[in-house]
């Protein structure tokens, strides 16, 4: 539930305004930059980092939320989606998914299934969220090698970080879509100045998709069999509810805070790829924080973040359980700010985490596996002079994977596995002119392969293939570098940058060749192997004032690219986004808001060998928004068309984009209250 933030009273913002370095709010409640948290123990300004990052909160995020962290995200520079079906989407950024992104609640895991498979959704509940920040590009260094390609780190309210004096809260309640989603969500937040409590709740649930036409893709249907049922108009078994609550208290004084919540999520959905299958998933999440600030001595300040979550989820065929995914275990960070040293300015730390995964039925193409990993790292930033600011980092972190049969004969004798992965770091930001800087980000990572890699041996019903993993992987190895140009001149901003990483033993899925007789069909043989792998591409958004005197009126332009390869045969990585094309105009004139927005996406030709391609598609949607006051509250009233030209959208970065389109042509209405 986004609570009342300085993006809040933006009354020009549409539906997909972002913040992306250095990109701030042009309101006069947003003027001063906000700080970015995620990957930052120095408390800078997103305009001070040279990493590419985009921040996404208020009423941006409130007209951009969707059911699920992927799709909602979807879209932003360099981020796209995994999309299996309206139910489950997980971020992708550029390119890299699954372990190669981490998505953190509040600075830690939350220790969901969502990396291990397709169909296994995200534990995060959009409406649940105040703010969004996304990493893109390695951000290894405070978060290990799972992040070498990103990180999206949700956060909330639920422990207070300020004191509160009194009682303030806020009403969500949206009705529409393509599948006639009803959702809602209440927040309530009070204090007497020294302790400070929260108590959030929400729930959603919706229909089956509606499609623009049928639900396989042409190619798909010239493949099939002539006894495969072909729907068309509704998306079979895409139906789905979900609901959670949390409670969180905190002790604040004037330099720091202590806290802790308990949340609870529960979801219901139907697996679009199975029509008798559903998934029953529920997450009970214990988390604690505390900071202190301003001391005196070495350390100025202390920042303590700790996670401990219980996962289950059911996957339910014909009314029974077929497969249940369990996974517990916790994950903690302190981060400690040094005085200045000379002309360096720093903090060290230290996270730890330990998590068990286990996996019992038909499905379970994984053992039951214990992870424990142990990190140090430091981030050091010098400021040369006002023009230049310089940033460097290390890390180094040992982790082991202990696998164990329970009984399963294909994974008797599986080894333990222990890697010792490191990572370094540079940046610097150049101020040329007060509008326009230069950033520069370079990093080495390595990343540990990791459970499902090191020893999957069994039937991916979600993906279709039979996995075999590697349980002699070797550490993924990349050096991977940022370019971006930037400029800020009151409501005039905007970025255009290139990145390229180059992989050595990137930890891939490949196609052997090689079949196995499943329950149906014979199975395609997948196996994890590395291989070299080049991913690189360029990413831009920007915003212009056009006009200015009865309202204003801004045109919004945003556009990215990405190529992933295998060097050794030049085949294209799978499930990469093609070039996608955003233009918009946004109109505020008082209390209104108006925005009107077009995105393109390229065909996508560039697959691997067997992998069907995706056609190009272009989307109108449109929205308006009226904000006012009444009782003592602010009201948020919104009106959005979506897909307007009922266009067959399938997401190349989807693995059933071939079965399972995105919606048709929807309306969708809101009304947002903060007091």
């Amino acid at each position: 539930m986004t609570s009342v933030s300085a993006h809040a009273a933006d009354a020009s913002s549409g539906p997909a305004a972002t913040t992306s370095a250095p990109v701030t709010s042009a309101t006069p409640e947003a003027a001063l930059p906000a700080t970015f948290v995620t990957g930052n123990p120095l408390g800078r300004a997103a305009a001070d980092l040279a990493a590419p990052i985009t921040e996404l909160d208020g009423k941006a995020l409130a007209l951009r939320r969707a059911a699920t962290l992927g799709e909602t995200l979807d879209g932003l520079p360099g981020v796209s989606a995994t999309s299996y079906g309206p139910n489950v989407s997980r971020p992708i950024i550029r390119g890299l998914d699954g372990d190669r992104i981490r998505v953190l609640q509040n600075g830690t895991a939350s220790l969901d299934a969502s990396s291990l498979s397709y169909d296994h959704a995200v534990a995060q509940d959009p409406l649940s969220i105040e703010r969004v920040e996304i990493v893109r590009g390695p951000a290894a260094l405070l978060y290990g090698g799972n992040a070498v390609g990103g990180v999206v780190n949700t956060i909330d309210n639920r422990i207070p970080r300020e004191a509160l004096n009194g009682i303030s809260g806020a009403t969500d309640v949206s009705y529409g879509g393509a599948n006639r989603e009803r959702a809602g969500a209440a927040q309530l937040e009070f204090g007497n100045g020294q302790f400070a409590f929260h108590v959030d709740g929400f729930a959603r649930k919706s229909a089956d998709l509606r499609i623009p036409g049928f639900a396989r893709s042409a190619q798909q249907r010239a493949r099939d069999d002539e006894d495969v049922a072909q729907p068309s108009g509704t998306l079979p078994n895409s139906d789905g509810q979900t609901s959670g609550a949390a409670a969180g208290a905190s002790w604040t004084w004037a330099d720091g805070y202590a806290g802790l919540s308990y949340s609870g999520y529960d979801s219901d959905y139907g697996t679009v790829a199975e029509q008798n299958t559903r998934i029953r998933l529920r997450q009970q999440r214990l988390a604690l924080a505390s900071e202190v600030r301003n001391l005196s001595g070495p350390f100025t300040a202390f920042k303590f973040d700790f996670g401990y979550t219980d996962y289950e989820h059911k996957e339910i065929e014909n009314g029974q359980t077929g497969t249940t995914f369990k996974n517990h275990g916790y994950e903690g960070r302190i981060e400690a700010r040094h005085a200045k040293i000379g002309p360096l300015e720093g903090a060290v730390g230290v996270q730890f985490s330990q998590n068990t995964f286990s996996a019992l039925g038909e499905e379970a193409f994984v053992p039951k596996s214990d992870t424990t990993n142990v990190a140090l790292f430091a981030l050091e930033e010098w400021a040369v002079n006002q023009a230049v600011k310089l940033s460097f980092g290390a890390r180094v972190e040992h982790s082991s994977v202990k696998p164990s049969a329970g009984g399963n004969e294909r994974f008797d004798n599986l080894p333990s596995r222990n890697f010792t992965p490191g990572s370094v770091s540079a940046g610097a930001v150049f101020a040329l002119a007060p509008a326009w800087s230069v950033a520069l980000n370079t990093a080495y990572t390595e990343r540990a392969p990791t459970f499902y890699e090191l020893y999957a041996n069994g039937p991916h019903l979600a993906t279709g293939v039979y996995e075999i993993g590697d349980p002699q992987a070797k550490l993924e190895k990349a050096f991977s570098t940022d370019l971006s140009l930037r400029y800020e001149n009151g409501p005039n901003k905007g970025s255009v940058g290139v990145f390229y990483s180059r992989f050595t033993n990137f930890i891939a899925l490949n196609n052997t060749g090689r079949t196995v007789e499943g329950d149906e069909n014979p199975l395609p043989v997948y196996q994890y192997a590395g291989v070299p792998a080049d991913l690189y591409g360029f990413e831009a958004e920007g915003r212009a004032r056009v006009w200015q005197g009865y309202g204003n009126l801004d045109v919004e332009l945003r556009g990215d690219y990405t190529i992933g390869r295998n060097r050794d045969t030049g085949e294209p990585l799978p499930r990469i986004a093609p070039l996608r094309l955003t233009a918009a105009l946004v109109y505020g004139l008082g209390h209104w808001g108006a925005r009107l927005e077009m995105v393109h996406a390229s065909n996508q030709g560039r697959v691997p060998a067997n992998d069907l391609t995706t056609s190009g598609y272009t989307t109108l949607g449109a929205a308006l928004t009226y904000q006012f006051k009444a009782g003592g509250a602010q009201w948020l009233a919104y009106l959005k068309g979506e897909n307007l030209t009922n266009q067959e959208v399938r997401l190349a970065s989807s693995v059933l984009r071939d079965i399972a389109p995105q919606g048709g042509r929807a309306v969708r209405v809101g009304l947002r209250t903060t007091f």
